[in-house]
């Protein structure tokens, strides 16, 4: 599992708006250095998932809709549409010979263990505490 660049501009853009005032997309994309384009698709994600507020108009721009003290690397991963799968067997749709005709696998249940304690480790850690240290 690793966080792919989406997430990773998702960070940056939720670090610019760290101060709560509005700013551009064309400001958090020069600030942060991210192509505009890809900034914009990322901001629908994050409006849809509330993390963010966007404000139309020529006065526009958007700020943080939310408490980053409340949200964690967990819940931003999944609003940006990542799972945090160690392996595809770990989505319960996979279909697996081992785990339907071999009575079990072995595998699978040792990197369910882990799985969860990834899973628990990613939502054990806030936004803001990953954007500002504290």
């Amino acid at each position: 599992m690793v966080i792919t660049r989406e997430t990773d501009y998702a960070l940056r853009i939720l670090r610019a708006l760290l101060d709560g005032q509005l700013h551009t997309v064309g400001q958090i994309s020069q600030e942060e250095l991210l192509p505009q384009s890809f900034a914009y698709k990322i901001l629908r994600k994050l409006d849809r998932a509330g993390l963010i507020q966007v404000v139309r108009g020529t006065a526009g721009g958007c700020r943080l809709a939310c408490d980053l003290s409340d949200t964690s690397l967990y819940d931003l991963m999944i609003a940006m549409g990542e799972h945090s799968g160690l392996s595809a067997c770990m989505d319960p749709a996979y279909s697996c010979d081992w785990r339907s005709c071999h009575g079990g696998c072995t595998a699978h249940g040792k990197l369910m263990e882990i799985q969860k304690k990834l899973d628990n480790e990613l939502r054990s850690h806030s936004l803001r505490e990953i954007l500002t240290g504290s």
